[in-house]
């Protein structure tokens, strides 16, 4: 598994370690303590991945709202 912080992973990144987490539990042949690491390192990407889009979604929703807020100050002049 990576040493890499979560901080510092890009959403890129944190998805394709995941999807490599994934393959190496489906794959078996791991011991039990070794698959507890996998999975709890796969929650930790999950949450890098979900705090990336979350952030995404966001700045989506504001440039939107920014938008719609400039349509409607033409609409008025």
């Amino acid at each position: 598994m990576s040493g890499r912080t979560e901080e510092a992973l890009s959403y890129e990144q944190a998805r394709d370690e995941l999807i490599d987490v994934v393959r190496r539990l489906e794959a078996g042949g791991t011991s039990l303590e070794e698959s507890l690491a996998l999975w709890e390192r796969g929650e930790e990407l999950a949450k890098v991945c979900r705090r990336w889009l979350e952030g995404a979604r966001a700045r989506l929703d504001a440039a939107l709202a920014e938008e719609e807020a400039g349509e409607d100050g033409e609409e008025e002049e």
